[in-house]
């Protein structure tokens, strides 16, 4: 790469929020994004520990799985490749499920939709639908996944309706798949009333984890079914809005629809 060329992509990198999170090694953030480095052709977390990067070495992937075709290997360090508290895959994913799944728009984008035969097992909300459908496969690798925008086509109206008015509870059954862990933040977060927030220190005393607020933020990160599940309304001890795993503007917008409500 020449030097205009690597001074263009090192502006590129310090404009996108997500190097921010790198900076900051921001935990909340991880499974939602990864990063390689073209000078040692390794892709990490973004709470890796390792030295930070140079900017224009910098690259972001939606998964691991497009980092490492793009021709990167995993660092050993912060093992992006390997599930754990708050990453993906998805804990709880059974092997040849059939999961059908539909993409569609909503007032923050794309959005994708989920169903297993118990009910909505990821809504899932960004910029581009195949980005979208690819975080699905990594989410659940061994499931058998189909699309059916025409069978799914309530589905995604409902939710883009309830995505639109976050406030109201969803009227479609939920079959969120994770750890006991992540689930027990999961139904604590669903206790939040709508229109307030609780930071992850509140959360982790809520569920009798008085120590665990990081794996709290790492439960946050890992939630899959955005919105239906409001880990958008987990903030920092200070009233931060911290990461949030389809965007900080989305978090944003979503509380201050929820406070006018």
């Amino acid at each position: 790469m020449h030097a205009l060329d690597q001074q263009r992509h090192a502006i590129r990198t310090l404009g996108d929020p997500r190097w921010a999170r790198i900076v900051v090694r921001d935990p909340t953030v991880d499974g939602a994004f990864y990063y390689s480095v073209k000078s040692t052709g390794v892709y990490c977390r973004p709470s890796c520990a390792a030295r930070l990067p140079r900017p224009e070495n910098v690259d972001f992937h939606a998964t691991p799985a497009s980092a490492e075709r793009a021709g990167f290997r995993p660092c050993k360090r912060c093992r992006p490749d390997q599930a754990r508290d708050g990453a993906q895959p998805i804990a709880g994913a059974h092997a040849g499920e059939r999961i059908r799944f539909a993409t569609g728009t909503c007032i923050f984008g794309s959005v994708l939709v989920a169903r297993s035969a118990e009910g909505l097992c990821a809504i899932l909300i960004g910029d581009d639908a195949d980005v979208l459908a690819q975080d699905l496969q990594h989410r659940f690798p061994a499931s058998k996944l189909s699309r059916d925008n025409e069978g799914l086509s309530h589905e995604i109206a409902e939710v883009a309706a309830f995505v639109e008015a976050p406030g109201a509870d969803i009227k479609l059954p939920l079959d969120p798949r994770g750890t006991d862990f992540q689930q027990r933040v999961w139904r604590a977060l669903r206790d939040i009333e709508a229109g307030t927030t609780a930071s992850y220190v509140q959360i982790a005393q809520r569920i009798g984890a008085p120590a665990s607020a990081r794996a709290v933020a790492g439960a946050c990160a890992a939630n899959p079914l955005a919105v239906a599940i409001p880990c958008h309304r987990a903030v920092r001890s200070d009233g931060g809005l911290s990461g949030y795993r389809w965007g900080p503007e989305r978090k944003r917008a979503l509380l201050e629809r929820e406070a006018r409500a």
